[in-house]
This record gives structure tokens, sequence and C-alpha cells, in this order.
């Protein structure tokens, strides 16, 4: 098994981890309104999608497919159109169903397979989150005691950890507010056209990221 970096240095990475995790940013913000909207386990099951796509940027990172979406800016703005577009289509099924009934009975209410597959999209096509795994990871990992690609997933996986920490967290606290809009349809909708400008917002930072 292949020599990981100093406990210390753990400790560091990961605690760094949980306060990037809880700056405001798309992931936790998408975490935050899909868990009010749809409950804690909508909120657990887009998590779990968000970190799936972590496990695939580690994965380019560790074997340098990420250091592409670097030095190309067409692979780059593709990227970063495709996950705008999807934004986009979020934004647009969140306003419309803020037109429709809300009842806890039959509001719409996507399953978590869907909310799950959501948040592997949204991460995946964020070419950002390559980019921000190829800078952050490196800086904690050793030649020294060994090849770096293994490193490099150990740390991933350690990010990993702290993100299903520190998005839980969100999710279950988002849940108790989604508890009393079931009983608000008129708090419902409100929160429908939120989430619609949040999306559309996000789709909008994402057009206008730069390398």
């Amino acid at each position: 098994m292949a020599d990981l970096p100093d406990l210390d240095v753990l400790l560091v990475f990961f605690t760094a981890a949980v306060a990037l995790g809880f700056a405001p940013g798309p992931d936790n913000i998408f975490v935050l309104t899909q868990s009010a909207l749809y409950g804690r386990l909508a909120g657990f099951a887009v998590t779990l999608g968000l970190c799936t796509g972590l496990l695939v940027h580690t994965t380019a990172v560790a074997f340098g497919i990420a250091a592409v979406f670097s030095a190309s800016a067409v692979a780059f703005n593709i990227v970063k159109v495709l996950g705008a577009a999807y934004l986009l289509y979020l934004a647009w099924q969140a306003f419309r169903a803020g037109t429709s009934s809300l009842s806890a009975e039959n509001r719409f209410r996507p399953g978590l397979a869907q909310l799950y597959r959501r948040g592997i999209v949204m991460n995946i096509t964020n070419p950002k989150v390559a980019i921000f795994f190829l800078a952050f990871l490196p800086q904690f990992a050793d030649p020294t005691i060994g090849p770096l690609a293994p490193q490099l997933l150990g740390l991933g996986f350690l990010f990993i950890v702290a993100t299903i920490f520190v998005f839980g967290t969100v999710a279950w606290g988002a849940g108790y507010f989604g508890e009393w809009l079931t009983a608000s349809p008129k708090a419902q909708i409100t929160l429908n056209r939120i989430a619609a400008v949040v999306f559309a917002g996000l789709a909008i930072r994402l057009l206008t990221t730069q390398r």
C-alpha cells in the first residue's frame, strides 16, 4: 500500500476541506435548495451525486486528465456551456413547478435517483472543480514518500468524506425548513421561484467563469 502524507498534514487538509465546504458556493446552495424543497433525503441524494462527481474529478487529477482543462480553452468552454445549459434547464423546471399544485400529497417530487443524477451532472460539468482539485490536492502530496497518484486518490477520498459531512449537515438543517414548507403552498411557490433564480444565477456564474 502506498504511503500517505503524515497525519498532521491530513488533519490540515481535512480542516481546509470542511471550511471550503461551508463557504457559500454552487454545490452547497444546490443541496440547500433541494433539501428545503423536497426534504432531507433529497438533500442526501444530491450530496451523494455531487460526491460521485468528485470521484471523477479526483481520478482525473490523479491520472493527469484534468490538466487538459487547464491547458485547453476549447475543452474548458465546452464543458462550461454544457453545465450552464443543464442549470438553465433546472431553473425552468423549478419555475414551472411553482405554478403547479404543491400540496404534500400531489406536488411534483423528483425521485431520489433523479436527484442523485442531478448532483453528478452538476458536479462533473463544472470544469472549475477539476481545476480546483488540480491546484489543491497536489499541495498536500509528497513525492518523496511514494507515487503521487495513490496519494492524490487518498486525498480526494478524504475531501469527499469532508464534503459528505458538510453537505449532509446542510441537508439536515434545510430539511426542517422543508417540513414547514409542506404546510404552506404559497411558501413552496416562492421557494421554487427562488430556486429557479438560484439555478439561473449559477448558470450565469458558470458561463462567466474564466480559467
